[in-house]
């Protein structure tokens, strides 16, 4: 069993203002087969625990620990994080001309790995993951997003956690931008994903509507760079009927 524990975190970012604090003492501890939630407004700092997670360098951390299975991971390079069994599912997935899909999955799997697989079996692997996630094969041989609509970059994410299976998974806004066909797929996918491998997922989005078919174990309020409030999935029912307001005026107080 694997565990992410992080403990009093802060992180700054510089902007053209200066020097800024994003995270303000984040406490949070998601274990193998536990799915978190983390909702919360625009600019909360939700994508920034998630930067601040992978080791993106624009974020310093300036307090705190962060650590996999009681392994320092602020001690980690980015490259160290994924083979340790970290996984981020970016908001906004980045093109990568020239590269395609079969071969950065492959060359992913054999860095993570330390060997690469079989290429009878990591074939059948990859054919059945996208059929499980409604991509045409001919994806494979497409480079990596490029041209890719908003549903299909978010579907080769998932397809990505369910070949790599990493120890935990951060998914920030993964439903962001996808209709409710593409949402449902997606659904299932990390679905699929948790009940094949056992992976803790901290789950980053807004809205609630994938929380309809991916059951949180656990839901985190996150306002002014830190958790506001935690509970089951009755805390975001209550989140979709009340907003956010009352958190957002307590941490403005």
């Amino acid at each position: 069993m694997s565990v992410l524990e992080i403990k009093n975190l802060h992180a700054t970012v510089e902007t053209p203002e200066g020097t800024k604090e994003i995270l303000k003492g984040v406490d949070l501890t998601i274990r193998s087969g536990e799915t978190h939630a983390i909702m919360g407004p625009n600019g909360s700092g939700k994508s920034t625990l998630a930067y601040a997670i992978a080791g993106h360098p624009k974020y310093q951390i300036t307090e705190g620990e962060l650590t996999l299975d009681g392994e320092d991971v602020l001690e980690m390079s980015i490259d160290e994080r994924a083979r340790a069994g970290l996984f981020l599912a970016m908001q906004y997935p980045v093109e990568v001309p020239g590269v395609t899909v079969s071969n950065f999955l492959r060359t992913a799997k054999t860095a993570i790995d330390g060997e690469a697989p079989s290429l009878r079996t990591w074939v059948k692997d990859m054919k059945g993951s996208m059929d499980d996630l409604r991509m045409d094969p001919v994806f494979a041989e497409r480079n990596v997003n490029e041209g890719f609509s908003g549903g299909e970059k978010k579907r080769h994410e998932i397809l990505q956690m369910q070949l790599l299976k990493p120890a935990i998974a951060v998914l920030d806004e993964t439903d962001s931008g996808l209709d409710v066909d593409a949402l449902r797929i997606v659904s299932e996918g990390i679905n699929r994903a948790k009940e094949n491998t056992d992976i803790g997922i901290m789950l980053i989005t807004h809205y609630t509507r994938i929380l309809q078919h991916v059951t949180p174990d656990f839901v985190h309020v996150f306002v002014g760079g830190k958790v506001a409030e935690q509970g089951g999935p009755e805390l975001a029912e209550r989140l979709e009927a009340e907003g956010y307001d009352r958190y957002v005026v307590g941490a403005a107080g």
